[in-house]
């Protein structure tokens, strides 16, 4: 493990200096350098750390606005407690120790009552706080870890299905896993990088930074993106695939088909280290380019000049994002992205796609506590048994979940821990059903910084979460497990906030002392990372360590418990043909399936709804539904927007600006219209996650939440055979003016 020793605080120009690593709250995905400078006590701005190897100095506008998050006046300082009627917008003020000795009471009454089964805990992306959530649950004696992102659609499938295709976890090699980054003499610079599904340089995903991609392209590599929008990343790109969406599986087995056909796989590769080619190689036969023109709305030529290129390219790298999950047959999809890959020979190779760290074992860190677990609470899971392959993977798939609430069936769900996320504010598809699931719960506990839909709606107690500024802690690259660092205290929290990880142990003492040993956080840090070799205080001194890293890690025995070379599956090879998929009664090969509804599924909904809905994409000011009370990101997307392109848009008589409703046969929800000839006339995009901070908390309002949410659009159901993914990203919709904007 190589780290470098910096000064973690100094004074300069008369403020005191604190270098610390942004990771929520508020959200973010990143894990920046920051340095956090502060006077007579009071946080005065942030900058990027130069010094810090992932973001290199950069920040986005959200760690630029930290001031505005820590001081608006409208941040929760207090523990509350529900006065009136839930939802009725009524609360006083607790103390902490009320608030920990009724979180205590009413929990373990339902566990005397109903089993610790019957509460369910629930964290957001990226709080930071999802390893002591965990052990939360896990300590408690609950099986059941629970998040609104109906399929489990966002980052779980991937880890999911790599592990059971090849037994392991690999990003894109931007040189991320280097301290010295480019200079590296051991890096190679990827020849062709495949953006597919998101745009890097506003999202991040899963502590992937979109600047990374930048430097690889001054260095000389070329892309080819895969989007139904025009991003900016899509401007740089020699081909840009604009597919419709819903369909990358099929765009992927055209490009297997091509390779394969051309003989332009790499032959030792998959001769030593895969297993299935042949079964593959006639799997794809169904996928040839002229074909799948007619399904992705891509050119042949197109799709035949974009496998070439990326398999000729050596090195080359995909870099994916949300959006290959969010389909109904997600696993299909990301299946046949990781056979390009692997039969390209590009699996764990300089600027290829890079197995991640082994020191920071993230799958370890989120099973933090499950040893308390017993057999027995084990086995009562909710939706144990309905679908074998998240059953495999140890996760719980979230339809059941929501209908277990409606009925009680098997078992009753009496609580809920609900830990820094917006619920059906945000992820949930058909929210007013989550919603409406949620309200029956007898006692429900939210974490945050503001008082949201989620809070406002469903809890009996509030509790504010501190920033990052305001709380020690530990960073941990996103998804990648590239480095691992300290958050530094730089502020006294402001009123009587407190961090998610001490809220988390002080109630974990009372919950179940004997799980929660540690004196403070600080000594529960130090446990975390023990593998390092360090406590807390050693590690913040040093300032970052990084896992040595070493490519081609499947010929040195690294990646397989025998230590013998290979890989972590049945047969040691790369599994083009999973066995794991075939023994959970699924397909072992990668297919495409339509769409629930679309064009060529439902044609005569289509009649009805003509055009393609696709949601999601982020935006620079907001990280999902946070951000929207923040003066200066608000100002950059003050309003919903709905993507239209122009054409479109005159025949419906639309105007750039207007006020629009977005319609499906399961509901609408009203935005604006923005015109651009940046997507395809028959596709159009909607945001997500709107609520209005400044229209009225208490229901039926809920700020607005009703308003604008594109999800109220989803339908239930729909989850993929595997029980992993969601069409979010491809349902039918019809577009037109509202009634203000048709009398403006």
């Amino acid at each position: 493990m190589s780290e470098k020793k910096r000064e973690w605080t100094w004074e300069a120009d008369g403020m005191k200096v604190v270098r610390s690593i942004a990771r929520s709250g508020p959200g973010c995905h990143q894990g920046c350098g920051v340095l956090v400078y502060v006077k007579n006590g009071k946080l005065v701005k942030v900058e990027g750390d130069p010094e810090f190897p992932s973001n290199q100095g950069r920040l986005c506008p959200r760690c630029l606005a930290l001031t505005e998050v820590v001081y608006h006046p409208d941040r929760l300082k207090y523990p509350l407690r529900r006065a009136g009627e839930r939802g009725e917008g009524k609360w006083e003020r607790i103390t902490w120790e009320e608030a920990y000795e009724t979180i205590a009471n009413r929990f373990n009454k339902i566990k005397t009552e109903y089993g610790p089964e019957s509460v369910i805990f629930s964290n957001g992306t990226a709080r930071d706080v999802i390893i002591y959530s965990a052990r939360l649950a896990y300590t408690f004696g609950s099986p059941n870890r629970f998040g609104f992102l109906q399929g489990n659609a966002c980052f779980i499938p991937k880890i999911a299905t790599m592990a059971a295709l090849f037994g392991d976890f690999a990003v894109a090699d931007c040189a991320q896993f280097f301290p010295s980054r480019y200079e590296d003499p051991n890096w190679r610079v990827p020849s062709c990088i495949i953006i597919w599904g998101n745009e890097p340089t506003i999202a991040s995903p899963d502590g992937f930074m979109g600047h990374w991609i930048i430097e690889c392209i001054r260095r000389g590599s070329e892309l080819i993106v895969v989007d139904p929008r025009r991003t900016w990343i899509a401007t740089r790109a020699k081909e840009w695939l604009q597919i419709r969406p819903g369909t990358d599986a099929a765009l992927a087995l055209s490009m297997l088909n091509v390779i394969i056909n051309e003989n332009l796989y790499d032959e030792a590769f998959v001769e030593k280290w895969t297993h299935g080619f042949d079964e593959l190689r006639q799997r794809v036969q169904e996928y040839p380019p002229e074909k799948v023109a007619k399904i992705t709305w891509i050119p042949r030529e197109q799709i035949i000049e974009a496998a070439r290129m990326y398999a000729t390219s050596k090195p080359a790298t995909i870099q994916w994002g949300v959006a290959v999950e969010q389909s109904k047959e997600c696993v299909a999809t990301l299946h046949a992205i990781t056979a390009l890959w692997s039969v390209t020979g590009n699996m764990d190779v300089p600027g290829g796609n890079i197995i991640k760290s082994r020191l920071f074992d993230l799958g370890r860190l989120n099973r933090w506590g499950v040893e308390t677990l017993t057999e027995e609470q084990k086995k009562k899971r909710i939706g144990l048994g309905l679908y074998p392959f998240p059953d495999w993977a140890g996760i719980i798939p979230r339809k059941p979940t929501i209908e277990q609430m409606l009925t009680g069936s098997p078992y009753p769900i009496r609580g809920a821990w609900i830990q820094g996320s917006n619920s059906f504010t945000c992820a949930a598809a058909f929210p007013k059903t989550v919603h409406e699931a949620l309200r029956k719960l007898e006692f429900v506990v939210v974490v945050d910084l503001f008082m949201t839909p989620t809070a406002m709606a469903l809890a009996d107690i509030v509790l504010p979460a501190a920033t990052y500024p305001e709380r020690d802690g530990i960073a941990i690259a996103g998804g990648i497990g590239t480095y691992v660092g300290t958050i530094n205290k730089a502020i006294e929290p402001v009123g009587e906030c407190k961090s998610d990880m001490e809220i988390n142990l002080e109630l974990g003492k009372r919950l179940n002392p004997k799980a929660w040993p540690w004196k403070d956080i600080r000594e529960m840090f130090s446990a975390l990372i023990e593998t390092t070799g360090m406590t807390f205080e050693e590690l913040r001194d040093k300032g970052y360590a990084y896992d040595p890293l070493e490519y081609k890690k499947y010929e040195k025995g690294l990646l397989r418990q025998d230590r013998k070379p290979g890989f972590e599956t049945p047969t040691g090879k790369v599994e083009l043909y999973s066995t794991v998929l075939e023994n959970c009664g699924l397909d072992p090969l990668p297919y495409f399936e339509e769409p629930p509804e679309s064009p060529i599924s439902t044609p005569e909904i289509a009649k009805e709804y003509p055009l393609v809905l696709t949601t999601g994409a982020r935006t620079w000011g907001f990280f999902h539904s946070e951000h929207r009370q923040i003066p200066s990101l608000r100002r950059m997307n003050p309003d919903p927007l709905t993507e239209i392109h122009p054409e479109t848009a005159e025949k419906l008589g639309i105007n750039d600006g207007d006020w629009i409703y977005i319609e499906s046969k399961y509901g609408r929800c009203k935005q604006k219209a923005k015109l651009t000839k940046g997507i395809n006339p028959g596709v159009v995009h909607s945001q997500h996650g709107w609520w209005f901070p400044e229209k009225p908390g208490p229901e039926p309002s809920l700020f607005g939440v009703w308003e604008s949410s594109i999800n109220l659009l989803l339908p239930p159901g729909w989850t993929g055979r595997s029980g992993f993914g969601y069409p979010y990203k491809s349902q039918m919709c019809r577009v037109y003016r509202t009634e203000e904007a048709q009398n403006a």
